[in-house]
């Protein structure tokens, strides 16, 4: 726990720094981080939405895909529909992939932005500290960043879709 104390807090900043003409600048200073953090935590529900979306129209056309194929038993699917099915199923694995790693990219900026204005308040706590008491996602088992999560799941799909075609062909 003091390592999380000794990160939380900083040296560069005391009491003095909040008296006289220093306070209202200190308070500016404040109020910017207050809306990069909101910011940040913006692009987060963007992201949390853009993955719902790609989730919920991956998992309809999987659906749709298996109730009909399940109605066509013995009829052949032409091998261009097949092969076109494929590659913009695949473009929209692509779209989804692109789309989570913009939106890190966009966090990541964020933070350090939000990192460098903690370096002009009295303590650092949400990019130094908490990311020091996560473990800075070394240890999956104290915190698993979402990031190295959610790009997989693209890819999975993508897998599943040329694993299904090769299926279906064979």
């Amino acid at each position: 726990m003091s390592g999380i104390s000794d990160s939380l807090w900083n040296d560069d900043i005391g009491g003095d720094d909040y008296r006289d003409s220093t306070a209202a600048y200190h308070a500016a200073v404040f109020e910017q981080y207050k809306l990069c953090v909101e910011m940040a935590d913006r692009v987060s529900a963007r992201r949390n939405l853009a993955n719902t979306f790609f989730l919920t129209l991956h998992s309809g056309l999987l659906a749709f895909l298996g109730a009909w194929l399940s109605q066509q038993p013995h009829r052949r699917v032409p091998v261009v529909l097949v092969l076109v099915a494929l590659l913009v199923l695949l473009g929209m694995c692509a779209t989804w992939w692109f789309t989570v790693r913009s939106y890190q990219q966009l966090n990541k900026g964020k933070f350090e932005v939000i990192g460098a204005l903690e370096e002009r308040l009295p303590a650092r706590a949400f990019v130094v500290a908490e990311w020091r008491a996560l473990g800075e996602g070394r240890d999956w088992r104290v915190y698993l960043p979402l990031n190295r999560v959610e790009r997989w799941i693209p890819l999975l799909f993508a897998v599943s879709y040329v694993l299904g075609v090769a299926a279906v062909a064979l």
